[in-house]
C-alpha cells in the first residue's frame, strides 16, 4: 500500500477497535471500579508490550525520554482514569461521541502551543463541531435525566490530553519508531498503575471464583492488548505518516461503531442526537478538507 492507502487503512482499523473499546469498558466495570479499570488496563497493556516488544526500548534516545513521559501522562495515564469514571454515569455511545472534541483540540493547541498552521476554514469546522457536540450533550441530558452530564467535562479534559499527545509525537518524536513510543509509555506507567491499584481493595477482595470479576478481567485483557497496546502503536504510526489532525479524526468514526454496540446493549439514542453527530461529521469534513 502507498502512504495514502496506509493512512485510511489505519484510520478504519482504529475506528473499529476503539469504537468497540467503550462497550468493553462498560462491561468490565460490572466487576471492577473505575480506578481499578484504569490501573489494570495499563498494567495488562504494559505486560503485553514488554513481553513482545521490549527490544524496541533500545531505540529511545536520552533526548526522547522527556517527551515519552509527557505522552504517557497526557495520552494514556490521565485519560484512562477520566474515561473510566465518565462511562459509569454516561452511556458508552455518548462518551464516544464526546470524544470527538479531540480533533478540535488537536488543531487549536497545535496552533497555539506547538506552532502548527491552520486555515480559517478549519476554524469554521471547529465551531460547527462544537454546535453538534452541544446538541448531543443537551439532548442526552433530556433523554436520560438520571445521568450526570457534568461528567462530560471529564471526556473534554481527556481530549485535551489526546491533543497534546498527538502534537508532541508529531513535533518531538517524529524520528522514533511507533512501537518504541508505545512500549516506552507503558514501561513508565506500569509502576504508578500498580501503586494506584494497590491503593484500592482489589488484592484484598480478589476472588477467582467470582464469575462477574473474572468476566470483567477477560474484557480488560482484550481491551488492554488490542484496544490499547496494538491500537496505540498503530495510532502513533498514523501520526508519523500523516498529521495530528488527520490522525485524531479517528474519533469521528469511533462513534459509528460505539453507537452500534450501545444500541445492541439497550442504550437510548434519539434522532436529534444522530443529527448532532452529522453536524460533527460536517465539521470534521471542513477541518480536513484539502481545498
Amino acid at each position: 500500500m502507498n502512504n495514502q492507502q496506509q493512512k485510511w487503512f489505519y484510520l478504519i482499523i482504529l475506528s473499529i477497535v476503539w469504537g468497540s473499546s467503550f462497550i468493553l469498558m462498560k462491561k468490565a466495570l460490572l466487576g471492577v471500579t473505575p480506578v481499578q479499570l484504569g490501573a489494570l488496563r495499563m498494567i495488562f497493556t504494559a505486560i503485553f508490550l514488554l513481553s513482545v516488544a521490549f527490544p524496541s526500548i533500545k531505540k529511545i534516545k536520552k533526548r526522547h525520554w522527556k517527551y515519552i513521559v509527557y505522552t504517557a501522562l497526557a495520552g494514556t495515564f490521565i485519560p484512562g482514569f477520566l474515561f473510566a469514571f465518565a462511562i459509569t454515569t454516561i452511556d458508552s455511545s455518548i462518551v464516544s461521541i464526546l470524544n470527538s472534541f479531540t480533533p478540535f483540540n488537536t488543531l487549536i493547541f497545535g496552533a497555539i502551543v506547538f506552532g502548527f498552521y491552520f486555515k480559517k476554514r478549519q476554524l469554521y469546522g471547529i465551531l460547527i463541531g462544537l454546535v453538534g457536540t452541544s446538541i448531543l450533550i443537551l439532548k442526552g441530558a433530556d433523554l436520560n435525566p438520571n445521568q450526570n452530564y457534568w461528567y462530560a467535562l471529564l471526556i473534554i479534559i481527556a481530549s485535551v490530553g489526546y491533543a497534546f499527545n498527538a502534537n508532541m509525537i508529531k513535533k518531538y518524536l517524529y524520528d522514533l519508531d511507533a512501537l518504541a513510543i508505545t512500549t516506552g509509555n507503558f514501561l513508565l506507567l506500569i509502576i504508578p498503575a500498580t501503586i494506584v491499584l494497590g491503593c484500592t481493595d482489589f488484592f484484598k477482595t480478589f476472588d477467582s471464583e467470582n464469575e462477574i470479576l473474572m468476566q470483567s478481567l477477560g474484557y480488560l485483557v482484550v481491551l488492554s492488548v488490542v484496544g490499547t497496546g496494538i491500537a496505540k502503536t498503530i495510532y502513533n504510526k498514523l501520526v508519523h505518516i500523516s498529521d495530528p489532525v488527520f490522525s485524531s479524526s479517528v474519533t469521528y468514526l469511533i462513534p459509528l461503531v460505539a453507537i452500534f454496540w450501545g444500541v445492541l446493549d439497550g442504550e437510548k439514542l434519539s434522532m436529534l442526537q444522530v443529527f448532532g453527530g452529522i453536524i460533527i461529521l460536517f465539521g470534521v469534513y471542513l477541518v480536513n478538507k484539502s481545498k
